[in-house]
């Protein structure tokens, strides 16, 4: 029953492999059902179970109607960005977890778009600090501005275009310090300052990527996530011990 039940799944394996071998590209469509029974000598019941397994991955799509079948589908990084942060769900990261990540890959991102970035670029972000240079007013505006100077890290990464496995790291576990801070609430022991003091970092990281100096940038952004991480830490602490407490 148990190789029953892992059938679909080494089927739908072996269809992904059949993908690649092909060099399928987004909307090229599978063999057809009948076709998928006979090529892999299972039943159709397999068959659509494996298709579902696909679907869900984000690697096919079912089409119906005149010229519907199964098609090669493109991931978004959404639906992998979901699916990751599904399996760490129930993980216990910690911030010094996130951050042990951004200390080693930030500092370096900096550095490779020294003198790299257009001016339209550069524009587009110096306009993004103006909602985080003041201190917030209340906590709701504290957690508000430290969502949006998380967004400048995420529009960083997007310039990374020479690496989108770089570009996409970076992105996600900016996503996740988003997700814990708000889950956890790590926003609340501040002193509304989160969001000047991150402001202040992105302008001078600003400042030496449009200089071209990869090495002050580079000394920038880790000085950025050190100081960050103290703070985060000590955020975390505070609830932590407020859960204790309260």
């Amino acid at each position: 029953m148990a190789a029953s039940r892992r059938l679909p799944y080494r089927v739908a394996d072996t269809i992904k492999g059949w993908i690649v071998d092909r060099q399928l590209m987004p909307g090229d469509r599978l063999p057809s059902e009948a076709e998928l029974m006979t090529r892999l000598d299972v039943s159709k019941g397999t068959i659509r179970e494996s298709t579902r397994v696909l679907e869900a991955q984000g690697l096919v799509e079912t089409r119906t109607g005149p010229g519907g079948g199964v098609f090669v589908c493109r991931m978004s990084e959404a639906k992998a960005t979901a699916l990751l942060s599904h399996y760490f769900y129930f993980q216990d990261v910690s911030i010094r977890d996130v951050y042990q990540i951004r200390l080693a890959l930030e500092p370096e991102l900096a550095a490779s778009l020294a003198g790299k970035v257009g001016a339209e670029d550069l524009a587009r972000l110096r306009d993004s600090l103006h909602s985080y240079a003041e201190p917030a007013r209340d906590m709701e505006g504290e957690r508000q501005q430290h969502m949006e100077s998380l967004h400048f890290h995420e529009m960083l990464a997007e310039l990374a275009g020479g690496n989108p496995l770089l570009s996409f790291i970076i992105r996600f576990i900016v996503q996740v310090l988003s997700d814990l801070t708000v889950y956890r609430r790590l926003y609340e022991p501040g002193a509304h300052q989160i969001g000047p003091t991150g402001c202040r970092y992105h302008a001078r990281i600003l400042d030496a990527i449009e200089a071209g100096d990869a090495e002050l940038a580079r000394a920038l952004m880790r000085e950025h996530m050190l100081s960050a991480q103290a703070v985060m830490n000590d955020n975390e602490a505070q609830v932590q011990r407020g859960f204790l407490t309260g």
